[in-house]
């Protein structure tokens, strides 16, 4: 029996364009990026964010302090008050395409807290922000509880500025092994060509946090591991689009963004992201396919978008393959 999804205006839209050979509103263009560029930023994210052009973020991820006073940028006399300021950017900076994911929880027992649910509530009730999904990150380490179940998981919301936001299921899927591909490929029902791209990853994402003795760490009491992060930026950004933390913390968006062929802005009010990004960088595999990058330094956001913006014309008119050498500029 169908459940509602079979009726979903949407899915039923994206089959049918499917069907038709058509790519539907929100696909990528096709560019070939020679090299990418990353700026970081180190001031207030609110003064920071209203000196950014309209429409010029393709994604806006970020993972806000929560007011749990773990140290100065994680303590506010009023919390609302101070997520409404930046909250209310968003929906100007973002491109037509543009999403955005907020990273938070629903685990706080009163106002003071960064309580997800708050910040969900204004941003329904006072922006244009369209809800798309809810990520569950859930993992099997943590604290244990004697007064309540103990928290497995931490929530992400993702808001997207249109009805035609970009979304790449394709480049996240979980691959089939090799047996379970036979056994669905006994189903004529299932298209073959949908069981070798792999299976959607739901919206319960099971990624394990980091430990103290990861090779990821960096030193940021809260950093998140580069696999969720990775999802987010290769599904919700093209290759060559711009992606904006404002919320840098330790970095792990700007390194990501390299990786994965995306320009990105980091700014955060704490020195120590730099530090941070630093060692990201030097932890940070070469790789054959890794496209070279420019860390710019003291360039004027609206200079730096121009700059980003040139980049992808020179790419979208581009008649020939980059080349695939990396090469690595201090900051």
């Amino acid at each position: 029996m169908p459940n509602r999804s079979h009726f979903n205006s949407g899915h039923m839209t994206l089959n049918r364009l499917n069907r038709m050979g058509k790519k539907p509103n929100g696909t990528a263009p096709i560019q070939h990026i020679e090299k990418t560029f990353h700026t970081v930023y180190i001031e207030d994210a609110v003064s920071f964010l209203k000196r950014v052009p309209d429409s010029s973020i393709q994604l806006i991820i970020v993972d806000p302090p929560y007011n749990l006073d773990m140290d100065v940028w994680d303590s506010f006399t009023n919390y609302l008050d101070w997520a409404r300021a930046w909250l209310d950017q968003i929906y100007r900076v973002l491109s037509d395409t543009g999403n955005c994911v907020i990273f938070g929880g629903f685990q706080y027992q009163d106002l003071k807290h960064g309580d997800l649910l708050e910040l969900m509530h204004h941003i329904r009730h006072n922006t244009d922000l369209l809800f798309v999904n809810l990520i569950i990150w859930h993992y099997k380490n943590g604290m244990s509880a004697h007064r309540f179940f103990a928290n497995r998981h931490e929530e992400a919301v993702w808001l997207a500025k249109t009805k035609q936001y970009f979304f790449d299921l394709d480049s996240v899927r979980v691959p089939f092994d090799e047996e379970t591909k036979r056994l669905y490929r006994r189903d004529k029902r299932l298209n073959p060509a949908s069981i070798e791209k792999g299976k959607n990853p739901t919206n319960v994402w099971e990624i394990s946090r980091l430990n103290a003795n990861s090779k990821e760490r960096v030193g940021h009491p809260t950093q998140k591991p580069l696999e969720i992060v990775r999802r987010f930026v290769k599904a919700l950004s093209y290759e060559g689009s711009l992606v904006l933390d404002f919320f840098a913390g330790s970095g792990t968006t700007g390194r990501v963004c390299i990786e994965e062929g995306r320009h990105s802005i980091l700014v955060d009010s704490s020195a120590g992201t730099v530090d941070y990004f630093k060692l990201h960088l030097e932890n940070s595999a070469p790789s054959f396919f890794n496209r070279p990058y420019e860390i710019v330094k003291d360039l004027d956001v609206n200079k730096f978008v121009e700059l980003v913006s040139d980049a992808r014309c020179v790419a979208l008119s581009a008649d020939h393959v980059p080349s695939m050498s990396t090469a690595r500029l201090s900051i």
